[in-house]
C-alpha cells in the first residue's frame, strides 16, 4: 500500500520576504499552501544576519512590500536605511498581520525534493517530515548558504569563530578582545566600525579593497514620511521605470562626464557623494558604460579615501583599482575613518 503524506497545492521553501509574499499570494488565490523554514522565525537573510551594523543599503521607504496599501500606510520606518532589527520587526509584523505563521513550519530545513511520475513533488525535511504538492516554489534566496572558506589551519584556531551570515542571536561582546575579521565586503564594511569601537584591537584581513560611498544615514523626517505615503503609487510606478527598480526620487543624470569641465565634474560628484549610497553611480550617464568616464569617477572616490585615511600607505591599500560599479557598490558609516583608530590594523 502506498504511504500517505499530507498533500498541498503548493509548498514554499523559505520564509524570507519572497517566501512570505508567495505564501500570502498563493493562499489568496485559493491554493492550499504551506511553507518550510529552517530558521525559528520569518525574515530570511534578516533573521540570520545579525552582525553589528547590519542594515539595508536600499532606502527604507522603498525596501518594503507594495501589495497592500494598508500595510504601506500603517508601518513607519525610523531611518533612511533601516537596521536589521527594524527590518526583522517589519517581517514579523507582516507575518502576524496576514496570518502567515500558522502555515509555516519553522526549524524545518528541507533535505530533498523529488518530482514523481504522478506529477507531484515529494518534499522531505531533515527531521523526516514528508509532504506532497503539485507546485514547489524555492524561495531560498541567493544568500541562504553561508560561505565558510576552508583556510589552512583554521581548525587550529583556539578562539571563538563567528560568521556574519550566521550570527548568534544573543550578540557578541568584543570588549577587551583581540579580533580578526577576514574580508572587506559589504558585511565587513558595515561591521568593522562598530567592532572596532568595542574590541581591544581589530585586525582586518583584506584580499581586494572595495569601493564604498557614505550612506549618509539619518532619522527620517516625519514630513518626508507623510509625503512619501501620500504619493506611494507614483513612487512605485516611477521605480518600475528605473534600471534597478529603486532611486526614482533622486535624478539619474544622462549627460557625459567627459563633456563636463573639471570644475563641473568635481561639483557633481561631490553632490552625489554627499547624497550618499548607490545613486553615486548616477551622477553622470556614462560612468557605467565608458571606461574613460568610469576612471574619472573612480579616481574621485580614491581621492576621498586618501583624504579620509591619515596614513598614506594604509590609504593606498584601501584604494580599489577595479572598475567602479563592476562589483556591487558598498554604502558605509565611518568605514574608512575607522582605519585612523590606533586599535585597528590592516593586513592586505
Amino acid at each position: 500500500m502506498a504511504q500517505s503524506h499530507p498533500t498541498y497545492d503548493a509548498i514554499v521553501v523559505g520564509a524570507g520576504f519572497g517566501g512570505m509574499y508567495m505564501l500570502h499570494r498563493l493562499r489568496g488565490l485559493g491554493l492550499n499552501t504551506h511553507a518550510f523554514e529552517r530558521g525559528s522565525d520569518v525574515g530570511g537573510t534578516w533573521y540570520w544576519n545579525r552582525y553589528p551594523g547590519c542594515r539595508c543599503d536600499v532606502e527604507s521607504m522603498e525596501y518594503s512590500y507594495q501589495f497592500s496599501e494598508d500595510l504601506q500606510q500603517e508601518w513607519n520606518w525610523t531611518e533612511r536605511y533601516a537596521s536589521q532589527p527594524e527590518i526583522l520587526a517589519y517581517a514579523s509584523h507582516v507575518a502576524d498581520r496576514f496570518d502567515l505563521r500558522d502555515h509555516i513550519t519553522f526549524d524545518a530545513p528541507v533535505a530533498r525534493a523529488t518530482y514523481r511520475p504522478d506529477g507531484l513533488w515529494l518534499v522531505e525535511t531533515e527531521a523526516g517530515q514528508r509532504v506532497t504538492a503539485r507546485f514547489l516554489i524555492m524561495a531560498t534566496g541567493c544568500l541562504s548558504a553561508a560561505n565558510t572558506p576552508d583556510f589552512p589551519g583554521i581548525g587550529d584556531f583556539q578562539g571563538q569563530q563567528y560568521h556574519t551570515g550566521a550570527w548568534p542571536q544573543e550578540g557578541v561582546d568584543f570588549s577587551g578582545q583581540r579580533v580578526g575579521i577576514i574580508g572587506t565586503g559589504s558585511s565587513a564594511i558595515q561591521s568593522i566600525p562598530l567592532i572596532a569601537q568595542n574590541a581591544a584591537h581589530l585586525t582586518v584581513f583584506q584580499r581586494t579593497p572595495n569601493y564604498s560611498i557614505p550612506a549618509q544615514n539619518r532619522p527620517l523626517d516625519p514630513a518626508f514620511i507623510e509625503h512619501t505615503k501620500a504619493n506611494y503609487a507614483d513612487l512605485r510606478a516611477r521605480n518600475w521605470q528605473q534600471p534597478a527598480a529603486f532611486g526614482a526620487d533622486y535624478p539619474r543624470r544622462t549627460d557625459s562626464i567627459l563633456a563636463a569641465s573639471p570644475e563641473e565634474r568635481e561639483r557633481r560628484l561631490e553632490e552625489y557623494w554627499n547624497h550618499g549610497g548607490f545613486m553615486f553611480l548616477a551622477a553622470f550617464g556614462d560612468i557605467g558604460i565608458d571606461m574613460r568616464a568610469n576612471a574619472i569617477a573612480a579616481e574621485f572616490v580614491r581621492n576621498k579615501i586618501r583624504s579620509i585615511v591619515k596614513d598614506p600607505a594604509t590609504a593606498e591599500l584601501l584604494c580599489p583599482t577595479t572598475v567602479l560599479g563592476c562589483k556591487r557598490l558598498c554604502a558605509d558609516t565611518g568605514y574608512f575613518e575607522t582605519y585612523n583608530r590606533p586599535n585597528v590594523a590592516l593586513v592586505d
